[in-house]
């Protein structure tokens, strides 16, 4: 085993850097729970929720109408996305 000796300056000001890492860490952490807890919606339960088709669902991301991640070949939607297309069909078929 080997022992490293460092000055004890030297050493409260690598705790110090440590510490400002860990804070910053859990910051981050903080920040991306928030962003994790929408979850997100598949195409099915998309079609479901707004009473479309598979293929209507096609047409709103062809034209933009709708935000979604693309993962592989899945499409993957944020409720708040979703709530937003709903808001706006409602509109459209009341008027």
């Amino acid at each position: 085993m080997e022992i490293v000796v460092i000055e004890k300056q030297t050493f409260e000001q690598l705790l110090s850097e440590m510490r400002q890492l860990a804070s910053r860490v859990e910051l981050l952490e903080r920040k991306s729970k928030d962003r994790r807890l929408s979850k997100w919606l598949n195409g099915e339960d998309v079609c479901e929720l707004l009473h479309i088709s598979e293929r209507t669902l096609q047409t709103l991301r062809s034209l933009h109408k709708i935000g979604y991640a693309q993962i592989g070949h899945k499409f993957m939607y944020r409720p708040d996305e979703v709530e937003l297309v709903k808001k706006q069909l409602s509109t459209y078929f009341n008027n």
